[in-house]
């Protein structure tokens, strides 16, 4: 997962209206009502069936830091669709993404102005059809570089170019080395 992929699941699980289970047991019955067998359950999480009826029974409840780990993903990933889908439509028709960066932003300007790359931290609130193209772009698989350039064409148009009021011969504004992003919708 890339930095972007990274930063919309932080942002779907901070839109959890209800947080996921919390014992071992109560997370595998999750995953066992989500995938319907153990069997399935087992595959997800890289265990064997039989552990994982061990886990479900309460006759384990320490699994190895990984596996557990495996199992909190797997949970987080399938816990409240509806919100999460609810989530992204709302920032994709109204309300938009908010955008909290530290990076090093650099573009392309006209002669005699600077355009020397500068690390910059910035909080920026993108308009709904940014939002829109990123979850569009995710979903149809895209790399973290194609969403960077997705987020920085919305923090060019929005952030140095205020929409059109100034900067109107800057182009090619790039997202590099970034030190922490974080998304809100």
């Amino acid at each position: 997962m890339g930095e972007i992929d990274d930063a919309i699941e932080r942002a779907d699980r901070e839109g959890f209206t209800r947080q996921p289970p919390k014992t071992l047991q109560a997370r595998i019955n999750f995953l066992v009502k989500q995938l319907k067998t153990t069997k399935a359950v087992a595959a997800e999480i890289g265990v064997s069936q039989r552990s994982v009826e061990r886990y479900r029974k309460g006759e384990r409840k320490h699994p190895p830091k990984d596996i557990a780990d495996r199992i909190d993903t797997a949970v987080r990933a399938r816990w409240q669709p509806q919100v999460r889908k609810r989530r992204r439509k709302q920032a994709a028709t109204t309300r938009g993404i908010t955008v909290e960066t530290r990076a090093r932003f650099g573009y392309t300007a006209p002669i005699g102005t600077t355009d020397d790359g500068r690390f910059r931290r910035l909080t920026v609130h993108l308009p709904p059809h940014y939002a829109q193209r990123l979850f569009n772009a995710r979903d149809a698989g895209a790399s973290d570089q194609q969403m960077r350039q997705i987020i920085a064409e919305g923090l060019k148009d929005v952030y140095f170019q205020d929409g059109g009021a100034r900067a109107l011969g800057l182009s090619d504004v790039t997202l590099n080395d970034i030190d922490y992003l974080d998304l809100d919708y």
